[in-house]
């Protein structure tokens, strides 16, 4: 039995397959680790549901987390929190030894790389605003007070 290119070609890509799969469960069990260590009194956490809220305290034994919520305490499973929002400080010793990375500073869908900056050539081209002119508004304030644009 001889086996053609095609056939492993196509094991191979199986392979590779089953290679990304563990790849991808072994980040995910090691996020869901860090995220279980990192759960301490006075950690701000938001829960599965959208709710946002303080720990109060937590019980090992029973895997249960008691949240504050405004004025309200709320007991949660410690699998429906899922993700801190704003660690506390005392869980600085535990990740000195983790490396650190540079945060996050892509903008957001639609927000300006810095204000003031221009984003094309066309704004460097335009001509400075006048006082009263309307130009001075915020870009998108399409309010033209019952007047035509000017052309």
């Amino acid at each position: 039995m001889a086996l053609d290119p095609i056939s492993i070609l196509m094991f191979g890509l199986i392979a590779v397959l089953i290679f990304f799969m563990f790849r991808n469960g072994k980040k995910r069990q090691r996020a869901m680790q860090e995220l279980q260590n990192g759960l301490r009194p006075g950690a701000e956490v938001m829960l599965q549901s959208g709710i946002y809220g303080t720990i109060e305290s937590i019980d090992e034994e029973d895997n249960r987390a008691t949240l504050r919520s405004g004025t309200t305490t709320i007991v949660v499973h410690r699998n429906a929190i899922s993700q801190i929002v704003t660690p506390v400080e005392g869980a600085d010793e535990a990740e000195s030894t983790s490396p650190t990375f540079a945060p996050d500073d892509d903008p957001e869908f639609g927000e300006r790389l810095a204000k003031g900056a221009p984003d094309s050539a066309a704004d460097e081209t335009r001509p400075a605003a006048e006082p009263g002119d309307g130009s001075d508004r915020p870009e998108g304030d399409d309010r033209t007070n019952g007047q035509t644009p000017r052309a």
